[in-house]
């Protein structure tokens, strides 16, 4: 009898990671029916519901994050290993072309290139830090480290961790301005904002009576890469809604503080490494995408 959960699988990760079953199938260049019918027969097999579905989007119900975790980690096994196995027929070798978001690259990317070098010393890397979206088949761009909701239906990802965003400020500015108590009263502080096209970003999502809800917030500071919105809340100038890379280190040492802990939303979005879908991969690209992978399976600032 023929096995096909791990394809299942597959079809369910590319839905929850996609956020819906068009987007899927594009991502697994299948047809949207292929993908309807498959979830249907999968969550039928399991007898639970992994999606809720909306004319809009789907989501993920408290089943399907526990089913998507187990997904992610037997998928990302089996790539490993026959990455493993390729490297014994091919060395990795030559330029690696990488890009990630200035902040994220600067703070958790870079820190790993040496010993990246040490592991293969015939690689050289090529790394751009931009907080502008590259575009990877036209640029030659090896690996993308990307950040939030994938869109490429061209490109292979490999989720790295979990995204969360948790909002902070500064123990001057509490001090000055006073703790917000409930989410509305973010309106009477001053928040600092993404600018285009990030600034779908300055909605911020919070659960209020068990229902998801947002606020767009507002400032007199606008920015367009994260690193100066981290240097300006340090600074006490606003409260922002940070990334967990920077805030979690940071409360831990008493420098920032999380505000409306009670309210914070999960966000469902995540780390990626993307690269081009391509018949064989090169080595060096599957190097260095299975050692990301290894080095965020438990993300450093959650330790």
């Amino acid at each position: 009898m023929k096995d096909e959960r791990l394809l299942e699988m597959q079809v369910f990760k590319a839905v929850a990671e996609h956020g819906g079953f068009t987007a899927a199938a594009h991502a697994l260049d299948a047809s949207q029916p292929f993908v309807s019918r498959t979830m249907n027969s999968l969550e039928k097999r399991l007898g639970v519901a992994l999606l809720r579905r909306s004319t809009r989007q789907v989501s993920l119900t408290e089943e399907g994050k526990i089913f998507l975790a187990s997904c992610s980690k037997i998928i990302g096994d089996i790539e490993q290993a026959e990455g493993q196995i390729s490297s014994t027929s091919a060395t990795a070798s030559g330029d690696l072309r990488i890009t990630a978001a200035t902040s994220f690259g600067m703070d958790q990317v870079v820190p790993l290139l040496p010993e990246f070098l040490e592991l293969y010393p015939n690689v050289k890397l090529r790394l751009s830090l931009s907080d502008n979206l590259v575009d990877i088949i036209g640029s030659g761009v090896d690996v993308a480290i990307r950040m939030g909701h994938l869109q490429d239906s061209m490109l292979l990802a490999r989720k790295l961790c979990h995204l969360q965003r948790i909002i902070v400020a500064a123990p001057a500015y509490i001090e000055k301005h006073g703790l917000p108590q409930v989410p509305e009263d973010l309106l009477r502080h001053n928040c600092l904002q993404w600018e285009a096209p990030m600034d779908h970003l300055n909605n911020w999502p919070f659960i209020v009576d068990g229902r998801r809800t947002s606020l767009e917030i507002h400032g007199n500071f606008r920015f367009s890469g994260g690193m100066s919105s981290v240097e300006m809340v340090l600074a006490g100038v606003g409260i922002t809604r940070m990334a967990e890379h920077f805030a979690l280190p940071a409360i831990r040492r008493g420098r920032l503080v999380p505000l409306l802990a009670q309210y914070q939303a999960q966000d469902e979005t995540a780390i990626y490494a993307v690269y081009a879908k391509e018949r064989h991969v090169h080595p060096r690209v599957r190097a260095f995408v299975n050692f990301l992978v290894d080095k965020f399976a438990d993300p450093p600032w959650t330790r």
